[in-house]
């Protein structure tokens, strides 16, 4: 099975290649993972100034590749616009399209668009025609899912294989949602997750699976924007309003970056995780030169990752914890590559006059409070905020409330890893069925493998370097983190390396021969495995063989580089002897380097960067001092929102929306509201006693021109 999806993968594309045109500087051109056809084609203007974009391509990302990171003024002071989420769930991206206010993130260019920045609140368009009314076309469906990423797909297959009708509806222009953000290979189970692919691949396998199943239908550009008391949900297809009656609905809307409150956290160059992703990943921009990343989870270390992938200098990694909740793969293989991370850190605020310049961190003591003298400061143009993730679900509340039938998957029913969303896709597509009166088995092994892609990480153990005899060469396995991993016990054609126990949570082993064919090396998701080889005929030499996945010309054939142990330190260096592709044509390489024999064990990666420590500040700064803004839409600041709890002791979300704004904006609160809650909590309030909002329809904006029929003169 999993040599079939590896050869699924070739021919996908594995080459960059470069126009010749003088404009696409901020596009990517160089990149060992993805395709960079940088070509673009459709003409538009913005602020008057021609433009090109890459055909489907979004205006927030042509602008960035573009150069022009600052979308517009906000009308109440003034204040630069730039991006946050990417993902259509906020309204930093506001600009004017043809005379129409949209979101940059979610609208596609089109040839000769007319692009301008919002300097001040949008006026009404000058029109003098107009446009009859509609019906509006109600569709009838089994199931509607809402969400076309891998909970979603995965359900659809399941529904799809007993030929159930069945609508997904995505707002996106393709369908793997998040998956086809993923450059990095999965973790998990081989057989049942696709362990080992990347995730874009995964993606369109799910997508190519769906496109065979007659009774699916996919709605692409169509956002659900409301459930209504007579069962209805609005969906706004390719622009035009339908209602849709399901039957049952299924969630799987995924999640939203959660924000982060700091002075400059307004800033354009101040954006989520998610976003950067889409920017890099999906649309291949080269959107910074060097960031900061807030948050040491999984998506704060395989962010890291990513940009180096992509030419962009990592300056730090900050996490408020003691330690970093993320795997440990993912941190130590930045760290081999030269990435400081610093644990007990937390950003005190950011500066820049139109744009990020600069980002100040501290050192915080066990209470989170900053260590007054810790202070540095970093040079930097981007600061990505990767803080953590809260569900897409205010849908599913909705319509359990009207008595929908309503199941929900994935992200939106609880945070995890996409092989998790994957397999909960499929449970919930086969509780579905039961539902409907079909006999069909849901796997115990699903309930629990489900539960254990959901896991933390568990017990790290001590590192075992092996005593490796002479002229052999074996596999230096350095994966001591509990987590679900499996494809290189599936990969190894000796079948020597093995899991301690049957739980796919325990570490592998090696025992037994090898073949030197590099396989695991190639496969391991976690790049934890080198080879060393000790057949060379100088026995004060030995060779080992690391994973490699930096773009092209990093290192180079003949020369000497640093090299780095498990956890990113210095060993010594090494001579680099060849540069080969992965025996499973998967893009990653495999690169030989020559080092003494006493080192080879211990070398694990090599680094490409220097970490350096941010410029320590002479005297107490009074950054942290400021007073950021919580509400992005109506730009309400922290101090406003605690002098009106203290002074009206508010314990209602929706008492602060009437007197202050908050969460009357474009985004209806997606953004500050948890902000909102944290400040209750800061206060002495259980935010579990404050009333939250009341969400109503539309979710998101809905143009009336959705609702409108055949324009006439």
């Amino acid at each position: 099975m999993i040599l079939y999806r590896f050869a699924w993968a070739i021919g996908r594309g594995i080459q960059c290649y470069v126009t010749e045109e003088k404009d696409l500087a901020h596009r990517l051109k160089n990149h060992p993972i993805l395709n960079c056809d940088i070509s673009a084609s459709v003409n538009f203007t913005f602020n008057g100034q021609n433009m090109k974009a890459r055909r489907n391509e979004v205006i927030s990302s042509a602008l960035f590749a573009n150069g022009v990171h600052v979308l517009g003024r906000h009308h109440l002071d003034g204040s630069p616009q730039g991006i946050f989420c990417a993902n259509g769930q906020c309204a930093q991206c506001l600009v004017i399209a043809d005379r129409v206010p949209v979101k940059a993130c979610v609208t596609p260019v089109k040839e000769g668009m007319d692009i301008r920045s919002l300097e001040a609140l949008p006026g009404l368009p000058i029109d003098d025609t107009w446009t009859e009314s509609s019906e509006i076309p109600c569709v009838e469906t089994d199931v509607l899912i809402v969400g076309g990423g891998p909970a979603g797909l995965s359900a659809a297959i399941e529904l799809g294989s007993q030929k159930v009708k069945t609508i997904v509806a995505d707002d996106k222009t393709e369908l793997g949602g998040k998956l086809s953000l993923q450059t990095h290979n999965f973790f998990g189970s081989a057989d049942e997750c696709y362990a080992g692919m990347r995730g874009f691949e995964i993606g369109g396998l799910l997508a190519e699976e769906i496109r065979k199943l007659d009774s699916v239908s996919v709605w692409l550009n169509s956002p659900v924007v409301g459930v209504f008391c007579d069962r209805k949900i609005g969906v706004v297809k390719d622009g035009k309003y339908h209602l849709v009656k399901p039957k049952h609905l299924l969630v799987t809307a995924g999640a939203r970056e959660k924000a982060l409150a700091f002075p400059g956290c307004d800033l354009p160059g101040v954006y989520g995780a998610g976003a950067f992703q889409t920017l890099v990943n999906r649309d291949r921009v080269k959107c910074s030169d060097k960031i900061l990343i807030i948050g040491g989870g999984n998506v704060g270390l395989i962010v890291a990752y990513q940009a180096l992938q992509a030419g962009i200098d990592v300056a730090a990694v900050v996490e408020a914890l003691p330690f970093c909740g993320g795997y440990k793969v993912h941190l130590d293989k930045i760290r081999r590559l030269g990435v400081p991370v610093y644990t007990s850190h937390t950003v005190l605020g950011v500066e820049g006059k139109e744009h990020v310049e600069r980002a100040t961190i501290t050192a915080i003591d066990s209470n989170f409070k900053p260590i007054p003298r810790s202070e540095q400061v970093f040079d930097v143009d981007t600061v990505l905020v990767a803080v953590g993730l809260s569900p897409v679900n205010e849908l599913a509340v909705k319509a359990r409330e009207y008595g929908i039938s309503t199941y929900c998957a994935g992200d939106t029913e609880e945070i995890a890893e996409a092989s998790a969303a994957m397999f909960t896709g499929r449970i919930a597509g086969r509780r579905l069925l039961r539902e409907m009166g079909f006999v069909i088995e849901i796997p115990s092994e699903w309930m629990e493998m489900s539960k254990i892609l959901k896991s933390k990480p568990g017990r790290t153990h001590p590192i075992e370097t092996a005593n490796l005899k002479t002229d052999t060469i074996a596999p230096v396995i350095r994966c001591i983190q509990e987590i679900p991993c499996d494809p290189c016990t599936e990969i190894c054609n000796a079948g020597s390396i093995k899991l301690r126990e049957s739980n796919i949570m325990s570490l592998p082993y090696f025992e037994g021969k090898c073949s030197g064919c590099g396989r695991c090396v190639a496969v391991c998701p976690g790049l934890a495995i080198s080879l060393v080889d000790s057949r060379v005929n100088d026995k004060t030499k030995a060779k080992v063989i690391v994973p490699w996945e930096m773009p092209e010309g990093t290192i180079r054939k003949e020369s000497l580089v640093t090299t780095t142990g498990f956890e990113g330190e210095v060993v010594g260096s090494g001579k680099v002897t060849a540069i080969r592709d992965s025996p499973l044509n998967n893009r990653r390489k495999l690169v030989h380097i020559e080092v003494p024999r006493e080192q080879a064990a211990q070398v694990a990666g090599i680094r490409i960067r220097e970490p350096y420590p941010g410029k320590n500040t002479v005297e107490e700064t009074s950054i942290g001092d400021g007073n950021p803004v919580v509400c992005r839409c109506e730009r309400v600041t922290k101090k406003e929102i605690v002098d009106y709890i203290r002074r009206t002791d508010c314990r209602d979300i929706n008492a602060l929306k009437a007197a202050l704004k908050v969460g009357l904006g474009p985004c209806g609160g997606k953004t500050c509201t948890e902000l909102i809650l944290r400040i209750f909590g800061e206060l002495g309030v259980d935010p579990k006693t404050v009333t939250p909002p009341t969400n109503r329809p539309f979710t998101q904006e809905v143009p009336l021109s959705s609702f409108l029929g055949k324009r006439r003169n």
